[in-house]
């Protein structure tokens, strides 16, 4: 609003209003008294502009944006801890119990055990919230002494970590909260129930899907992907623990509602390339599935199908593939219909 307000146009509307008898050129008593205060004006209308935009959702981010949507009741999910599963072994490689508390670290995250799950195995918390805890797998490093402890190993992700929300899902979510109004238990009021759970990417609700007073509540994660049994699990507990309409949830009572997660339609591409010599073939590779990955995350319970000119579409922009024969999607050459609980997952994508 104010891009015309520069320190040039300012200096020279102060420099307009001095006598032109008086000399104004740069350099002279007038000009080096003037500007200063233009500098500082021209700040101060840089200021006004970005705080003008800090207070309208569609321009606003960070702690400005989480002002404005919380007086509507709309708050950014926090990010979460990873909990993951490890495994030890006394000095003869036999299931070994450390003491509960006792610290781990593997690629530079600690992880600390908080749990006994069966012998040898425990339940760690990564001691850094967000989706970091999620990625390394491997042995682990003892930070305190452990007598007899033989190694130490970090398996299986039982509870994902999740990144703190973004500021544009939660533009999403506060727009939803607005225009479509949520009340007495309707379709809009179960979608915004699941999105309040973290890890929640998108929902889908059927209503009467098994008989009266019955709604069913699809999930998918902040991936667009299947959504992790923790997270299906946490929905159920938060809209209706057990599925039994009993109201100890955020469902109304005698509402029986039962969530699960989109079923992985997985999507297989092959075809022959003409390439660029500049890229390698993992590169080629690499370029052509994340342009998949984001053409299957932009359409996940938005549109029905996946479609065969959209992904050639998709091979032609990667870098490396100057074109392309041969296309088949699911060994054929017609869009792939995506079903009502299915969300499109990449399987292997073959370059020949």
């Amino acid at each position: 609003m104010f891009e015309d307000m520069t320190f040039e146009v300012i200096l020279q509307r102060m420099l307009d209003k001095v006598p032109s008898d008086i000399d104004k050129r740069e350099g002279s008593m007038i000009w080096n008294a003037l500007a200063p205060a233009a500098v500082e004006l021209a700040q101060i209308y840089i200021n006004l502009d970005i705080n003008l935009n800090l207070a309208f959702v569609n321009t606003s981010t960070g702690e400005y944006l989480d002002r404005i949507t919380m007086a509507r009741g709309v708050t950014r999910k926090p990010a979460t801890k990873a909990k993951r599963k490890g495994l030890f072994y006394d000095i003869n490689n036999n299931p070994f119990d450390i003491p509960l508390g006792s610290r781990f670290t593997l690629d530079g995250i600690g992880y600390s055990a908080i749990e006994m799950l069966a012998s040898g195995e425990f339940l760690l918390e990564c001691e850094v919230a967000g989706s970091i805890g999620n990625t390394s797998f491997g042995d682990l490093i003892s930070v305190d002494y452990i007598m007899n402890l033989g190694r130490a190993e970090l398996t299986d992700i039982l509870t994902p970590g999740t990144d703190e929300e973004t500021d544009d899902s939660l533009k999403s979510r506060y727009y939803e909260h607005i225009r479509v109004p949520a009340t007495s238990g309707n379709r809009a009021h179960y979608k915004q129930w699941a999105k309040e759970v973290q890890g929640v990417g998108d929902v889908k609700v059927f209503s009467l899907w098994n008989g009266p007073n019955t709604v069913k509540v699809v999930i998918i994660d902040e991936n667009k992907l299947p959504a992790d049994a923790s997270i299906v699990s946490a929905v159920q507990e938060y809209i209706d623990p057990g599925g039994s309409g009993t109201g100890n949830g955020a469902a109304p009572i005698g509402a029986f509602c039962t969530v699960a997660s989109a079923a992985s339609l997985l999507i297989d591409v092959e075809f022959t390339a003409t390439k660029d010599a500049n890229y390698t073939d993992e590169q080629r590779q690499e370029n052509v599935e994340q342009g998949l990955k984001n053409y299957f995350k932009s359409i996940a319970f938005i549109d029905n199908k996946i479609s065969y000119a959209k992904v050639g579409a998709i091979i032609l922009d990667s870098p490396g593939i100057t074109d392309y024969t041969n296309l088949r999607i699911n060994g054929g050459t017609e869009n792939i219909l995506i079903g009502d609980e299915q969300v499109a997952s990449l399987g292997v994508v073959t370059i020949a």
